[in-house]
């Protein structure tokens, strides 16, 4: 189950007992509180807490640029001209802590991003549940032929069968060795710090993690692009769609310059000068490398 009773509890109890305050408030935000929106087959993303909106990051950079700020008329405005000349600092001025439920392999992914702060759920001092994300039949895919991280082919028929029952069985298997190592019955057991070394990557953890507006923005680019893995990308686009209703001018401005927008080097600016001029571009004439100029083409194409 993606909510746990006792956690279900105390949401319900939080929902009970609605709190006055002073501080700003975000609308959208508001009605994401207490609700766990579900990931993958047992996962989940919550809103914790959060700090700011929109107009949080325009007081932050109005009072850092001061005058430099005058002729923008508009919180828009001022926002896109800081998303644009990639002005980060105001976008720091907002947070958010998210309660996130999600795949052990997953979570590894998700903390190379070091600009948050994360506590995870001990499996030192508490006994991890019988959940492991088993990917649904059409997240079944072979090893790409031309990318070394990424999958190519969905599986099919006898095939995939095969793989779902031989990642069934290992799950299933290596959790009853570790419920077996820890038992206390008749028997000492084994520490749980060491009994958890037996679980599978696939088995679920959960954390809370606390990041500003600006470092959320930057993995939301990296991990909701169609590049990155499926099963990040999920939490990603979950996370994304909560952002939205949190800060709609940022997000919209983060869209159309990170999410929507390109980054091009000196050498292909030159060669779209050069297109605009008439004249024919080729990978060889480009001063492009083969994956440059590919990744190039995507981009005007």
């Amino acid at each position: 189950m993606p909510l746990s009773p006792d956690q279900q509890a105390e949401i319900d109890a939080q929902r009970a007992a609605p709190r006055e305050t002073l501080r700003t408030t975000a609308p959208g935000m508001e009605a994401h509180l207490y609700t766990a929106h579900p990931v993958l087959d047992h996962g989940f993303v919550r809103v914790i807490d959060y700090m700011g909106d929109d107009a949080a990051i325009c007081q932050a950079a109005r009072v850092s640029y001061g005058r430099g700020t005058k002729s923008v008329s508009n919180d828009a405005g001022l926002i896109r001209y800081l998303m644009r000349h990639w002005h980060s600092t105001p976008f720091e001025m907002c947070e958010i802590k998210l309660h996130v439920k999600l795949p052990v392999f997953v979570a590894r992914q998700w903390v190379r991003h070091r600009t948050a702060n994360i506590n995870e759920y001990s499996a030192r001092y508490s006994i991890l549940d019988r959940e492991f994300y088993i990917p649904a039949p059409d997240a079944l895919a072979a090893q790409s032929t031309t990318n070394s991280q990424g999958r190519g082919e969905t599986l099919d028929g006898e095939e995939a069968a095969r793989v779902l029952d031989i990642l069934r069985g290992d799950a299933a298997r290596c959790y009853d060795h570790y419920e077996e190592m820890i038992a206390t019955e008749g028997q000492q057991g084994l520490a749980r710090e060491l009994a958890r070394m037996n679980l599978p990557a696939n088995v679920y953890t959960q954390w809370y993690w606390k990041t500003d507006l600006h470092n959320l923005l930057h993995f939301l680019r990296l991990r909701a692009d169609t590049h990155a893995q499926y099963e990040i990308r999920v939490y990603a686009e979950a996370i994304a769609a909560i952002t939205a209703d949190w800060v709609p001018l940022a997000y919209k401005a983060f869209e159309d310059y990170r999410l929507g927008g390109a980054t091009l080097s000196a050498t292909a600016l030159d060669c779209i000068r050069r297109m605009l001029r008439g004249e024919e571009v080729t990978q060889e004439t480009s001063g492009m490398s083969k994956g440059e100029w590919r990744e190039f083409r995507e981009v005007i194409e």
